[in-house]
């Protein structure tokens, strides 16, 4: 690994996440292509996107302020979740298994932007 960001265990929860998330909306109907499904993709690829993209800046402010960015982008998947639940396109389980995935990604992302706004103030 010879980027900062690969090392992050949240940056590769958030590539994994995707992914599955990429899969999963394979199944969606096709009138929800240009809607749900490219919302959902865009949103969950947002995540690791805005992990590696603060991680390779300056400081640690601006880490943090894309932290924040990526921790956007994560409840906005959760809200998607909730729609391709409730239209029938995702079952009970599937939301369950990837609201608690988010839930915790949710966790780890808010303690290590935590930390980074931390080192700045000391």
């Amino acid at each position: 690994m010879k980027f900062k960001f690969e090392k992050l265990t949240i940056w590769q929860k958030a590539m994994d996440f995707g992914e599955v998330l990429f899969h999963e909306t394979k199944n969606f109907p096709k009138d929800e292509l240009f809607n749900l499904v490219s919302q959902l993709r865009r949103a969950s690829d947002s995540i690791a996107l805005n992990i590696a993209e603060g991680a390779t800046g300056q400081s640690n402010p601006e880490f943090h302020r894309f932290m924040g960015y990526a921790m956007r982008s994560l409840a906005e998947v959760v809200t998607c979740l909730y729609k391709a639940q409730r239209r029938g396109y995702i079952t009970y389980e599937e939301f369950e298994s990837n609201y608690n995935e988010a839930y915790n990604m949710m966790n780890m992302m808010a303690s290590f932007r935590s930390k980074l706004k931390i080192k700045n103030t000391l």
